[in-house]
């Protein structure tokens, strides 16, 4: 029996993905490949810390194996987090067609196709050094525990911070073996810097999550939402440039920060929280942001 054509999501009609066969897309949405934005935004904190490294020339293939465990492991959160979420996204109407909430696909299929795409993320694990390895292992509780921290907390926001910025503190080990305070402003800087997006993105479901009782900063912060990300974003551009000077003592590296800045700005002043498609877009404009601070990085490390 053909789907419901209620509960074809609008992306699988559209581009590449609409051009392949029937059977295989749900298992591309259950992962979100239509979707590429998560997977930057889960790249991006590895690169820069091997950027402020200035690893990229000696260890460019530290970038490359970054992206695929981006690619793998974002799909593989997607698919455990609808897992749990099942319930609550059939509430939704944004999530209510997503493959495991509209019945297109198993829970069984569902935890196998997990077991895959955790087996490419071993395959990129066996790259590392051994403490950039203990370090990666060690996401795996902060993310098992993410979906349930919209059922118990305000602030899930916070949460999704420590697990999409956990790769820099991999991307640091796996160039210097080792940790630095450079790090700690910099992994700190990149979640305040996924609170202040995340927050813009959930703006699109506060009414539904407020009916299916799902909780959010977006909720939390009400009408001084935009005022909200921008102090979240100012916080970011402070713990960024703290960073930046640890690795260069000189104004250059701070400058280096001005396009970032720039952009931030731009988001929270275009920023309309009644439309959901501005929501969307600012939020999806953070791919360009992550590009800004990695050339950021980049700058700061010149000449180590």
């Amino acid at each position: 029996m053909p789907p419901d054509p209620i509960a074809v999501p609008d992306t699988e009609s559209r581009s590449l993905l609409g051009a392949l066969p029937a059977a295989i897309r749900p298992w591309l949405l259950l992962g979100r490949f239509d979707r590429p934005i998560g997977a930057w935004l889960l790249y991006w904190p590895g690169a820069w810390a091997i950027a402020l490294t200035g690893g990229v020339i000696d260890r460019w293939d530290l970038l490359l194996w970054f992206a695929l465990g981006a690619i793998a492991m974002r799909a593989a959160g997607c698919v455990y987090n609808d897992i749990v979420d099942r319930d609550l996204d059939v509430r939704v109407a944004r999530t209510r067609d997503r493959p495991l909430a509209s019945g297109r696909i198993g829970l069984k299929g569902a935890w196998a196709y997990l077991l895959v795409l955790c087996l490419i993320g071993l395959i990129v694990l066996f790259q590392l050094n051994p403490v950039a390895q203990i370090t990666a292992f060690a996401s795996i509780a902060p993310v098992a525990a993410y979906p349930f921290m919209k059922r118990i907390t305000w602030w899930p926001q916070a949460w999704l911070g420590l697990v999409f910025s956990w790769a820099a503190l991999v991307g640091w080990a796996a160039v210097t073996g080792g940790f630095a305070w450079p790090l700690g402003a910099l992994y700190a800087g990149s979640i305040l810097w996924v609170i202040g997006y995340d927050t813009i993105y959930a703006l699109q479901d506060i009414e539904d999550d407020a009916l299916a009782g799902v909780r959010s900063s977006a909720r939390a912060l009400g009408s001084r939402a935009r005022l909200g990300i921008a102090l979240f974003y100012i916080a970011t551009l402070v713990a960024f440039a703290f960073a930046l000077w640890l690795v260069r003592q000189d104004v250059l590296a701070l400058a280096a920060l001005i396009p970032f800045a720039i952009h931030l700005a731009w988001q929270v002043a275009t920023l309309d929280p009644a439309d959901p498609a501005n929501a969307l877009h600012r939020f999806r404009s953070n791919r360009f942001a992550g590009m800004l601070m990695f050339l950021a990085c980049l700058v700061a490390s010149a000449g180590l």
